[in-house]
């Protein structure tokens, strides 16, 4: 930071939910890319995505110490030679804050013991500094730095601000306060995956369903005709008529065959996707399928809103 902060150019919640939602169709590329990206990494882990959420939590332990304490780690030292310590483990308060029952939870804890992803020791629990290495937030820090680049983008045609940062400079000064941005990243994930999760009942479900969408919202031929969010979930409604094929999906995702078969036609049974004859899958809510996904999205794009506002803030702070 250079200066001291002026709070007339701190950019208000609201104004930031309004240009998301006028503006949608620019970030959703990028949004939806994080999405799908972030639930295919993380079925990579431990080929169950609950176990590697499950991780996420308990690193996240230490950022609500930090966040409490008002103490800021920079990417460097959160990801040096240390193992991340919790004094214990409560299961009924990750349920509630993960969705996961909690007979599931104690199951993964064990299995994630067996695997030397954590250990015990008495009442404490250490994920292990190799298991935080495979978790660290590379990836998913340049995604979400894309995002707020082009939402800084969006700020700059609204003349609501005069500067865009490149993608370099967002994530030079997230990793200068990350313990901070990433604590607002999943509180903000956390939220979105709940809620998917008590939608669907299953994560890999929400894995394999995303790979449909991103196949259709990057199909070339796909060009929303106005950019505001409810236009775009509209015109979205069978746009490609390309689809994908189980096995694709397979192979992007890692889960086998059979498993994303099974899956598929939970989805295409809810309305979620179509298949056709050539059992060619293509993004098509109907009915009440249509109206769970626009509920959906209206609250995960307030959510997302907040964690902009948190953070975009925070980066203009930082790079002033």
């Amino acid at each position: 930071m250079n200066a001291i902060p002026s709070i007339s150019e701190h950019i208000d919640e609201k104004v930031i939910n309004k240009i998301i939602q006028d503006n949608f169709a620019a970030l959703a590329p990028a949004y939806f890319t994080l999405t799908s990206n972030w639930f295919v990494r993380a079925y990579d882990h431990y080929k169950d995505i609950d176990k590697f959420v499950l991780i996420i939590y308990l690193i996240h332990q230490d950022l609500i110490y930090f966040r409490q304490n008002g103490v800021k780690i920079n990417y460097d030292t959160f990801y040096k030679d240390k193992p991340i310590e919790i004094n214990k483990i409560n299961i009924s308060d990750i349920s509630k804050d993960l969705g996961i029952p909690k007979e599931s939870i104690r199951r993964k804890v064990l299995e994630l013991e067996e695997q030397r992803v954590i250990k015990r020791i008495g009442k404490k629990i250490f994920v292990v500094r190799d298991t935080l290495y495979s978790a660290k937030a590379v990836d998913t820090l340049t995604e979400v730095a894309n995002i707020l680049h082009e939402f800084n983008k969006i700020l700059k045609k609204e003349k609501l601000v005069t500067e865009v940062y490149t993608v370099k400079e967002i994530i030079l000064a997230i990793k200068e306060n990350f313990s901070y941005c990433l604590y607002q990243f999943n509180k903000f994930w956390f939220i979105f995956i709940k809620r998917w999760r008590e939608e669907l009942k299953d994560l890999e479900v929400f894995a394999i369903g995303m790979v449909v969408v991103i196949n259709t919202i990057k199909n070339p031929k796909f060009k929303p005709k106005k950019p505001n969010l409810d236009s775009y979930r509209k015109e979205i409604q069978g746009s490609d008529k390309r689809g994908v094929n189980a096995m694709s999906i397979s192979e992007i995702t890692g889960i086998p065959r059979a498993t994303v078969v099974r899956k598929i036609k939970y989805l295409v049974d809810k309305k979620f996707l179509h298949i056709n004859d050539k059992k060619l899958i293509t993004y098509n809510a109907k009915d009440s399928a249509f109206v769970t996904t626009k509920g959906m999205v209206n609250k995960n794009v307030l959510s997302l809103s907040h964690f902009i506002y948190k953070v975009f803030n925070q980066i203009r702070i930082i790079n002033n």
